[in-house]
């Protein structure tokens, strides 16, 4: 869930796509989806086979976007909020629902 530098890549399926995140729960993946969708990306969801029947349900989402790359979307604040807001990390992690960028607020 952290927003790390490093581009990542590779295919879904026949899809060529930039991975947004992987290994996360139901509810990350219904925020990044709705989030991405909203500000125009085509998002490719692929659940992780589970290793036992009892684990939890994991997903990668994914764009098709092969350029998208989520740190320089967010500090560059191309995002938009559903509301309109530019992204922060601290909302992109789900930490925060404010979108004033008050860097100097890190408690």
């Amino acid at each position: 869930m952290t927003l790390e530098g490093k581009h990542s890549f590779g295919s879904i399926g026949e899809t060529r796509v930039t991975f947004v995140e992987k290994n996360v729960d139901e509810k990350r993946k219904d925020f990044l989806e709705k989030l991405l969708t909203h500000n125009g990306f085509e998002v490719v969801i692929d659940p992780v086979v589970k290793k036992a029947e009892e684990d939890p349900q994991l997903y990668t989402v994914a764009v098709t976007d092969m350029v998208f790359n989520p740190t320089i979307w967010i500090y560059g604040r191309k995002l938009k909020t559903l509301d309109g807001h530019k992204v922060t990390p601290a909302y992109w992690e789900q930490k925060d629902t404010l979108t004033n960028p008050q860097y100097w607020k890190n408690s």
